[in-house]
Order: structure tokens, then sequence, then C-alpha cells
């Protein structure tokens, strides 16, 4: 019996397997860390083969821990950290260099050349982005102009460029199908999001050939069949989805309209915008949340580089805490801040600022100054920035959010607490944490009928604990207050000429 649904999220930090049943509980998960590598500032890398053997890995075990095969798993969803771009030889299957992370800005002068011959108007309008070093065309670039020998191999079509999702599929395919789905083309800054295609002018301003981009599909189709000799049986590769995207699909926010977060290494808000493109005027990223069949639904999406990651800094480069869980027992030591504001602009800042040469800041430290409040200035820095974010958002689709739908790792209750008072609205968090897993399990399972419809999965949707505004009024203003003032001296930090 065909009775369970694998999902693999492949995050910026640690890979997943989750297995899932027909109402969307989860049966089973192993998850595993994996290296990160910083050769100079500002770039940030991972071993492709690394991410492989951690993602592998996981799922063997978790099948192995449940006593199961690929004869019993009805399909396979894809779910993966977006931008990060791979490039590898076709023949061989060896990546030509280290993945180039979505943080990396060592393509910023690359953009800033790109900006000052006027196409930041033409890239947005193409691809409804926001022109930076966070997408993955420039990283191409960049790894085909500096890697002995590889522009010309991809010149002669002896080369792949995938994200995360396209490599996993590669590798479980062994070669045989180099696809991405239209969410993650819709993160390369190479994919006109209106007419649903690579844009040929894109490709020739950046000098990209198009022999070496993945096969665009749907996020919801069987596309190919897992290795036999890896699960013991072939498995339908079903849905593909970024991150992000998959996190608000698993969030059941169907209906445009509705709103979610996730707080993990990054933050990244994402409203569903229905059938049609909403372009923002205040900076926002455009996107496609997902296709089933030919129905495509877009998004607005703020993105925050550094949300959780600013804790992952404080428990491995400051050593203040042993693991992520401590951050939050740590910060209710303190009954606020101290006057302590931490700016998480460690790779510059997102939405909707897009300052990339801002860098991370503390600002109000004094002698009384206690671990307490810095794990709460922790918490509090990765709610304000999404409250940045998601008013910015609300003034684009005017539409005031009543609700904002909020999971992932960092999402403990004083967090989201503070969520609920700067932003005024209620913040609920679902019973299942991994809900990006889930998206891609969801649409994974759609494809091959295991569930029937979104009318079915949203009943299936349910909240674990909502927030209401607690705080009051003047605190929250005057929180704001200094929240600002940290950012606006945060911001242009680096001089360009030194990058």
């Amino acid at each position: 019996m065909k009775d369970y649904i694998l999902s693999l999220d492949q995050g910026t930090s640690i890979s997943k397997a989750i297995l899932f049943n027909k109402k969307g509980e989860i049966v089973a998960q192993v998850q595993k860390e994996y290296e990160q590598y910083y050769p100079k500032p500002g770039w940030i890398e991972q071993d492709a083969k690394e991410i492989w053997y951690s993602q592998a890995s996981v799922a063997e075990d978790v099948l192995r821990k449940t006593g199961l095969t690929g004869k019993n798993i009805a399909g396979l969803g894809i779910t993966n950290q977006r931008e990060t771009t791979i490039i590898w030889d076709r023949e061989t299957g060896e990546p030509i260099n280290n993945a180039i992370v979505w943080q990396d800005r060592r393509t910023s002068h690359i953009c800033d050349d790109l900006k000052a011959r006027g196409y930041s108007d033409t890239i947005k309008e193409k691809t409804g982005l926001i022109l930076d070093a966070f997408f993955s065309a420039t990283k191409i670039k960049w790894l085909l102009d500096n890697i002995e020998g590889a522009r010309e191999k991809a010149e002669k079509g002896k080369l792949a460029f995938g994200t995360v999702d396209s490599w996993l599929i590669w590798k479980l395919t062994k070669g045989e199908l180099h696809i991405t789905d239209i969410s993650n083309a819709s993160r390369t800054m190479l994919y006109n999001i209106k007419e649903l295609q690579w844009d040929k002018e894109l490709l020739d301003l950046l000098d990209i050939p198009e022999s070496i981009l993945p096969k665009v599909c749907s996020s919801s189709a069987v596309h190919g069949y897992t290795r036999r000799s890896m699960f013991g049986d072939e498995i339908p590769i079903s849905g593909i989805c970024g991150d992000q995207q998959a996190a608000l699909f698993g969030q059941a926010c169907f209906e445009k309209g509705m709103v979610k977060n996730t707080y993990n290494t990054g933050c990244f808000i994402l409203m569903n915008t229905g059938d049609k493109p909403v372009v923002s005027k205040n900076d926002l990223i455009t996107t496609i949340a997902w296709s089933i069949g030919d129905k495509v639904t877009y998004a607005l999406e703020g993105s925050v580089f550094i949300g959780g990651a600013v804790v992952q800094w404080l428990r491995d480069s400051l050593n203040l805490i042993h693991s992520i869980e401590e951050i939050e027992e740590l910060a209710l030591t303190e009954k606020d801040n101290g006057g302590v504001y931490i700016v998480p602009a460690f790779t510059g800042m997102g939405a909707p600022y897009w300052d990339q040469y801002a860098r991370g800041t503390f600002w109000g430290l004094n002698m009384g100054t206690s671990v307490g409040h810095i794990a709460r200035a922790s918490l509090e820095c990765i709610a304000h920035r999404s409250s940045d974010v998601l008013k910015a958002m609300e003034a684009d689709a005017g539409i005031k959010v009543e609700q904002l739908r909020g999971g992932g790792l960092m999402a403990n209750d004083t967090l989201l607490q503070y969520q609920a008072d700067y932003l005024g609205l209620q913040v609920v968090r679902p019973e299942i944490r991994e809900i990006t897993a889930l998206g891609a399990a969801y649409l994974a399972g759609l494809a091959v009928g295991f569930w029937n419809s979104v009318e079915e999965i949203k009943d299936y949707w349910k909240p674990d604990k909502k927030f209401n505004l607690k705080m009051d009024k003047e605190v929250v203003d005057y929180q704001k207050k200094y929240w600002k003032k940290a950012v606006s001296r945060s911001q242009n930090w680096i001089d360009t000429n030194d990058e």
C-alpha cells in the first residue's frame, strides 16, 4: 500500500526527510546539519556534494527508521533553499565549484554595474525581482567568468546550472532529468514571470548560454522517477517548490490576501495575490508561488536575509547559548531589552530596504547589558524586520491583513508574541511545525491523487496557538522609534569601493 508521501526539505543549514500520512501528519522525520564555508568576507558557500549526501542519507534513514521502502511511497516532494547556485559538468556530474549560497554578496558589483547602465526597471518588469546579488543570475555569471574553462564548456553545452532542487533531481534520477519548477525558476532573475519562459534579453545581458538552464515544469505533476536502486523501488517525483512558496502552500494560504511568515535562517513573508502578479511600489518582490496544471498562482514577497541566523550566530560564533531552543529561556531572564537593538544585516538588508552595503550592528550597549538583553534583542529584531516587510506588503496589495500564519524553527512563543505586538494583529502558529516540507508533500500528493483537492488539504490545517496584541501602544511606539533609528545608522556601512 502506498500510504505515505516522502518530502525532502533541503534548507540552508539542515537537510530533512519527512514522511507524511493521508491526514498530513508527520509519521517520521530525520534531519542532518551540514557545513557552511566563508572563504572571504561576504562570501558564503556550500559543498554541493555534501548537500546531496546529507539529503540522500536522511531520505534513506527515514525509510529505514520506519521499515518502509519505495513501494510504500506514493510520491516524492522536494522543497529547497532558493537562489543558491550550482553548476556541474553534464558528463561527469561533478560540480565545477562550491555552491554559491543565496546570502552571498560577492556579485554586488555586477548588480551595481547593471544599475548604472539602467537595467533595474527592465529586470523588475520582466522578473518581478529587485536587481540584487541575492538572486541566481549574477552568481551564474560569476562562476562562468571566474572558474577556469567554465565559459568555454558552457558554450559547448557541457555544463548544467541548477538551484538545489535541480541538483537533487539530477542525482535522484542519475542524470536523466535536468528540470526545475516554476517557483524556483522565478527566483533566478532570468525567468519572465509574465511570458512564463526564460528571457533571452536577460540571458544576453548577462552572457549566459540558454543551454545551461533546466527545463521549467509545474510545481505539481509527475516529472519522472527516482532510480530504483536508491529506495528499493521507483518513486514518482511529483512535487517541486521553493521553500518559501512551499511554506505558503503548507500554511493553506490558498486564497488571495492570505499571508505567512517562516522564521528560519531568514524570514520570508509571502502574500497570495491570486492569478495575476501585483507590481510592488514598496520594493517588495513579485514572484510565482506555484503552478498546478496550467494554473499559476502569484505572490508578493518580502525577504529578511538574516532571521534565525542571528540566533545561530549567538550559538556558533559567540557561544552565548548551546542550542537554538535556549534563546527563549535566556530572553525571559530580563523584563525588557535594556535599550539594546540588534540590526541583523550580516549580509546586507533585503526588503523593503535593499541595501547591499548594510552590515550587522548592535546599538545601545552599556555596562549593564546582559546576555539576557542580547537574547531578547535578537528575538525582537526578527519581529521588527518582519514587521517592516508586512507593512510595505499591505500598502502594495491595498489589503489590511488581519492574520499572519507563522511557522518555522524560530517560531517560539516569545518571538510570535513580539510579532503580534509590533504588527497589532493576530499571529497563528499551526500544529505542524514542518510546514515547508508539508507544502511540498501536498503538491506531490495532489499530482498522484493521494489528495484530491486543495479543499481537502484545507481541512487538515489546524492552529496550535494564537497570539494577540498584549503590549501597550506607548511601549510599541517607543520600540519602533529606536528600531528605525538603529536601522538608519546601519545602512550603507560598507563603502562600495571597499567591496
